[in-house]
């Protein structure tokens, strides 16, 4: 078989690999079947994808879909080799995704697939980039949301989200509470929700609409802040910093700060004036 699967993050319910597939044109198609539910955002190349729900012809921003059990069948008979990035989910959690989406119904797809959505741009450009850039703590949000966006443009629903209730404001603030007393640990989405006690889904949704930000957004915030602050008040070692606030590797801090900062945090704490005593 010409494809390798490179597994980039998971949790429950969920799984994302980055797909490679270096099959050329006159190669033999090859037939598999999805044992879950399959959203493959192509990220390069072209490939033909046959299945019981159609036969399509995939090319970069295009989605695949996959139902479980479904067998299919992909072919290049137009070039060779192509690159996805592939969410996999459980019938559970796309049940849940399914019931917090406005006029989406019934759970699986009839189409094999989404044509280039602008709907979906922005998602996948972050999506791409996390993989690039070896962000696997954003894959969680970036899934859910595209999952979202996924069964909405499938079920043609609008996008209009109810406004939140007080009792939502509260999860929330609730939400953003266990955040600032654990923002030095990973925190799951899925934990932040079962804190709340509602789906990931709609906990996404309504943090996002309260906050202004997501989740993993917050998160981020939260620890660069905290970092800022120890940057001007300790002679810790930028690297013990990073390490304190939740960051398991320096580049992705550097680069982190320097984008919400404006500059990097040497320069930042260089910049520290006389401190008062």
């Amino acid at each position: 078989m010409a494809t390798t699967d490179k597994y980039l993050a998971s949790g429950p319910g969920w799984q994302v690999c980055d797909v490679i597939c270096t099959a050329r044109a006159g190669d033999r198609p090859f037939e598999e079947q999805h044992r879950s539910f399959c959203l493959a955002a192509v990220t390069r190349g072209t490939f033909r994808y046959r299945t019981r729900q159609g036969t399509a012809m995939l090319a970069p921003g295009a989605i695949l879909l996959g139902n479980p059990g479904a067998c299919y069948e992909c072919g290049h008979e137009h070039g060779a080799g192509d690159r996805c990035l592939s969410f996999h989910f459980s019938p559970t959690y796309m049940e849940r995704v399914v019931a917090d989406v406005p006029g989406a119904e019934r759970l699986g797809f009839d189409g094999p697939s989404l044509p280039p959505l602008t709907a979906l741009a922005s998602l996948l450009a972050q999506a791409e980039a996390a993989r690039e850039t070896g962000d696997a703590e954003a894959f969680e949000e970036l899934g859910l949301n595209i999952a979202g966006a996924v069964v909405a443009a499938a079920a043609g629903s609008p996008k209009v989200a109810p406004t939140p209730s007080r009792r939502d404001q509260k999860r929330v603030a609730e939400a953003v509470r266990l955040i600032e007393l654990n923002a030095d640990r990973p925190l799951s989405l899925t934990e932040l929700a079962d804190g709340t006690a509602t789906s990931p889904y709609h906990f996404l949704r309504t943090f996002r609409h309260v906050a202004g930000m997501t989740p993993y957004q917050f998160l981020l915030r939260t620890r660069l802040h905290r970092a800022a602050v120890q940057l001007r008040a300790s002679d810790e070692a930028i690297s013990t910093i990073a390490l304190d606030a939740g960051f398991n590797d320096l580049s992705t801090f550097n680069r982190r700060f320097k984008r919400e900062m404006g500059e990097a945090p040497g320069a930042y704490r260089a910049r520290r004036s006389s401190r008062p005593g």
